[in-house]
């Protein structure tokens, strides 16, 4: 079972990234981790399907064969931590990769999220993609520590 985040651009904030590298850190520990940046798609002219459609075959590349898909977007299915540590602790115990997607500016490519064996919102708001990165890296880590009945989660 391995974890695999693909996630669209890289935070341009230095601080944010600091505390999504310690989170993804932290979480690395707990389960097999993989991160992937793809390349923001430049706008410009382009309407904004093709740049969802453009940044989503770079997201489908970095989906292992055998992953089930989950795209992080507003509208999915809300859980709390136990709920998600139950989901990642069923996912290892069947030997499962997970692939969690999250999209650049303009969200998801419909292809992709529709695909996707499960849509996950990490919260009611829309957020910045490099916050949905930072809130996921953070609930990771938590259902390690759930899921080893460790003292962080409270």
């Amino acid at each position: 079972m391995r974890l695999v985040v693909a996630v669209v651009g890289r935070a341009r904030n230095q601080a944010l990234g600091d505390a999504i590298r310690d989170y993804e850190t932290r979480a690395g520990r707990y389960w097999p981790l993989e991160v992937h940046e793809v390349r923001e798609e430049r706008g410009g002219s382009s309407p904004e399907s093709r740049v969802r459609e453009r940044e989503g075959a770079r997201l489908a590349e970095k989906i292992p064969g055998r992953a089930r898909t989950v795209a992080c977007e507003l509208g999915g299915k809300a859980l709390d931590s136990r709920q998600f540590a139950d989901m990642l602790r069923s996912a290892r115990d069947q030997d499962r990769d997970l692939a969690f997607l999250i999209g650049g500016a303009h969200g998801l490519d419909a292809e992709l999220a529709g695909g996707s064996q499960m849509r996950l919102s990490l919260a009611p708001w829309t957020l910045p993609h490099e916050l949905a990165r930072l809130v996921l890296a953070e609930q990771i880590y938590r259902a390690g520590t759930i899921v080893r009945g460790e003292p962080y989660h409270k």
